[in-house]
């Protein structure tokens, strides 16, 4: 009895010690707000998802999710310092702490997911891996790629994915691997390879910077899932929510018919949906360590998730994408949030 108790006695000492040093640990929405600047890890440059223009302004759509969250915050969507990372590099600077979120089209997978101490928020962009060749070489097919050289970056699911595709349908290929997108998309576009493979978004994103863009087209298979969304530490939970109820509250918005130009106006709407999503009712913010008005200052902002995509990779844009998957629920598409209740 007496050892059992030592031993109580000893794993209780043990677990104050614990949660002590875990009290004396500030939360990461506590350093971001001491901080004073919420530090997103970015694309080192992809056109309509993460890329600086000719004054260093970056744009795009995982831009505007950094922003959103420095607008849930600080009231302030410009409080956000982009770090740029390379698929390298992009998880161990998550892993380390240089950046608070990772928001840099990256995909979400079991192992990513269950073996490097991080945690998916959800899709901001459901992707597939696909192929771009040149018009000349008159192909119209990825199935008539056999023999051919292929393009990718090394340390993305885009080589395995190649990989995989080549070997299920007994083609042949050889692999030209370069570490950076922008030595990929180089040697692609100076003739080092017949093909160039990455996701479809990232294709239509890389053909604007080839010398002739025209001269190029993207093959209509899709060979591959890429479910593309941030990511966070998984040791701080609130954070992971933080983050995620971003996304959904711009997609709430959306599907309610809330935008950046009535969200004023919106604020006197008797829908309890939107009372609840906008804070004039409950308390909801609160439970994610933001204020009531949390929704607001992201719309009011950034916008919806509609605005935002259009604005970035859809119809405003040069990418001009289809939302196809993208689309809401409502409309035949993936995006799908839960309600703010």
């Amino acid at each position: 009895m007496k050892k059992f108790m030592a031993a109580a006695i000893a794993g209780l000492g043990l677990a104050f010690s614990a949660s002590a040093v875990s009290a004396q640990t500030p939360t990461t929405l506590a350093q971001v707000k001491q901080r004073n600047i919420l530090n997103c890890g970015s694309n080192t440059g992809l056109a309509g998802f993460g890329v600086p223009d000719a004054q260093g302004n970056w744009q795009g759509l995982d831009v505007e999710y950094c922003r959103a969250i420095a607008a849930a915050i600080f009231n302030d969507p410009a409080k956000v310092k982009f770090i740029p990372l390379s698929a390298k590099d992009r998880f161990t600077a998550l892993q380390s702490g240089e950046v608070d979120v990772l928001v840099r089209n990256s995909t979400w997978t079991m192992t990513r997911d269950a073996s490097l101490g991080l945690l998916f928020t959800g899709v901001n962009y459901y992707d597939g891996q696909g192929f771009m060749v040149r018009k000349k070489l008159g192909v119209t097919s990825a199935l008539q790629l056999s023999g051919a050289s292929v393009c990718t970056q090394q340390g993305t699911t885009t080589e395995l994915n190649l990989a995989d595709y080549f070997r299920a349908n007994n083609l042949k290929y050889e692999v030209v691997a370069f570490a950076s997108s922008d030595e990929t998309v180089k040697a692609y576009d100076a003739g080092r390879c017949d093909a160039f493979t990455t996701d479809a978004s990232g294709l239509y994103a890389e053909r604007l910077k080839l010398t002739a863009p025209d001269e190029h087209i993207v093959l209509p298979e899709i060979i591959s899932k890429e479910p593309l969304g941030p990511s966070v530490r998984n040791n701080d939970p609130q954070w992971f929510n933080l983050v995620k109820w971003v996304h959904f509250a711009m997609l709430n918005a959306e599907e309610l018919g809330v935008t950046k130009a009535n969200v004023d106006e919106m604020l006197k709407s008797p829908n309890p949906e939107i009372k609840r999503l906008l804070g004039t009712e409950g308390k909801f913010g609160e439970t994610i360590g933001l204020t009531t008005d949390w929704a607001v200052r992201i719309i009011k902002h950034v916008g919806n998730y509609g605005e935002s995509f259009e604005k970035n990779v859809g119809s405003g844009s040069l990418l001009k994408i289809a939302r196809g998957q993208n689309a809401l629920w409502t409309k035949g598409g993936l995006q799908y949030a839960p309600p703010v209740r």
